[in-house]
């Protein structure tokens, strides 16, 4: 039989694909039936584990999680099916990931987002397809979270995290369209993404203008505001790119590139010490070697892609400034003067493609345990120039991600809440966001919670295993045999033991 290499029909398309998946799950006895003992507190269900998060890292750890047994709510504060940055504020025109990436598929052949595509537009499409288009990828995670029916919670943002060391729970305030209410987890898992731990990150300049004359590039914003404006974009990574792409596509008068760099890193370091080593093997490593791999990465900086460079020098009125670090910015009525080491630039409008920071003390929704929790700043100190503040601030976990206290005891219940977002890369690797491996990082977490279950539950497991009386022989399977004649006769005539001593 010969398959079609084109166009697929109704029997090859996504109905067939899922009905393929559903048959793959029943083959591994997947997912496997709930064993976590139920717990209700204030008369109320306790959840196994909420996971605070819905875009790609969540969806993973949610079906992990499932897949283990162990029940996984996920609460997202976004509408249905904007979940991530990926339908709002990204705005690149194709993922920077290869293709061929299996991403959040878990090892599942049918979850891979090429079996999705080629479901719908045949192997000729894929081969001819070069980067997968951003709001396509959306698509994908939708269907994703449909097709494997994850318990997604839209429009709940939490507004507290608050561990209770006393009963062994995370107490959760939320905030949705129904009222305010307490939600009660066994277990907690951060999946916020990649200002998880903080947010977006300006210069203190900025800080001292009106809000009028900038924005940060992960803002949501109508680009179309640009529109006959003279445009900064500060940066020059892949959202600098994408920012100032986006503000001439838009009808920006012009858009000047403030790059303090002399040049534009040319080359991913961090794509090329990927491999299957370094994703499991990382956490393992010492700490000297932890710090030396990542703080590398940052230094050397992440060149943005070729396509979204391309995709800002095809327009004549956009600019590269190079060696351009900005000194001051003044506000002259309706302009702004930025001054910079090549000289001063007239603007009416700038965006900062300046990255997050890691600012756990700053998030109001972790006040309950935020300075109790260990940063690797409190325990590890770099060797002199290996300064890394974006390191130093990162917190030090656990082996199932979870936050430990700076000083033991201080805050009990803390290593109920786990860090699965980009901060966790310095202790565990880049497995908690990034596509490369986050199927690897979510097994990690599934595996570590569900024996920490088991752990905390050992108890009533063991009096299970005491009270399970389901037979698998009936004692009708076989008829006891007489003892041998001879045997017999023998045993009559022996002498007794008192004979035998008498003698």
């Amino acid at each position: 039989m010969t398959l079609s290499t084109t166009t697929p029909t109704a029997a090859t398309g996504l109905s067939a694909l899922e009905a393929r998946l559903r048959q793959d799950l029943a083959w591994l006895e997947l997912p496997a039936k709930r064993w976590v003992p139920e717990r209700s507190f204030n008369g109320q269900p306790v959840l196994d584990v909420a996971i605070i998060g819905g875009g790609m890292a969540g969806l993973a750890a949610a079906t992990s999680l499932t897949h283990l047994g162990v029940g996984a709510v996920i609460f997202d504060q976004s509408p249905r099916g904007f979940e991530g940055p990926w339908a709002t504020t990204a705005r690149m025109e194709t993922l920077r990931s290869p293709k061929q990436l299996t991403g959040p598929a878990l090892g599942l052949p049918a979850l891979t987002f090429r079996a999705w595509f080629e479901a719908q537009f045949g192997i000729d499409a894929w081969d001819a397809l070069d980067k997968i288009p951003r709001l396509q990828w959306m698509d994908y995670l939708r269907w994703y979270r449909d097709v494997l029916a994850i318990d997604v919670r839209n429009d709940h943002r939490i507004a507290a995290i608050t561990p209770r060391g006393e009963d062994g729970l995370v107490e959760l305030s939320v905030t949705s369209p129904e009222g305010d209410r307490k939600v009660y987890a066994r277990h907690v898992v951060l999946a916020t993404g990649r200002d998880g731990l903080g947010g977006p990150t300006v210069p203190g300049f900025a800080r001292e203008l009106p809000r009028r004359f900038y924005a940060h590039s992960s803002d949501v914003m109508d680009y179309a505001t640009l529109r006959g404006k003279r445009v900064g974009v500060i940066g020059a990574g892949a959202s600098a790119m994408d920012s100032a792409a986006t503000a001439l596509e838009a009808g920006a008068a012009s858009v000047d590139m403030l790059i303090r760099r002399a040049d534009i890193p040319r080359v991913n370091k961090g794509k090329g010490a990927g491999n299957p080593g370094l994703t499991h093997g990382h956490v393992n490593l010492p700490d000297d070697w932890k710090w030396r791999i990542r703080h590398y990465v940052n230094v050397q900086q992440v060149p943005p892609p070729r396509g979204s460079t391309l995709r800002v020098s095809r327009h004549d009125n956009a600019r590269f400034n190079l060696g351009a670090p900005i000194l001051d910015v003044t506000p002259v009525g309706d302009e702004l003067h930025v001054r910079t080491a090549k000289g001063t630039f007239v603007l009416d409008f700038l965006v900062f493609a300046t990255g997050f920071r890691i600012d756990i003390d700053g998030r109001p929704e972790f006040a309950a345990f935020s300075k109790f929790v260990r940063k690797w700043s409190d325990r590890y100190t770099p060797a002199a120039g290996d300064e890394d503040v974006e390191l130093s601030d990162s917190p030090d976990l656990g082996p199932t991600f979870e936050f430990q206290e700076k000083t033991p005891g201080t805050c009990p219940g803390l290593e109920r809440i786990h860090c699965f977002c980009a901060p966790a890369t310095l202790s565990h690797g880049a497995l908690s966001g990034d596509i490369p491996a986050v199927s690897e990082g979510a097994k990690r977490l599934a595996q570590g919670l569900a024996g920490t279950f088991y752990r905390e539950d050992v108890e009533h497991h063991y009096a299970n295993m005491e009270a399970y009386e389901e037979p698998e022989v009936y004692g009708d399977e076989w008829t006891p045999a007489p003892p041998p004649a001879e045997v017999t006769a023998v045993a009559a005539t022996a002498p007794s033991d008192k004979e035998r001593l008498a003698s």
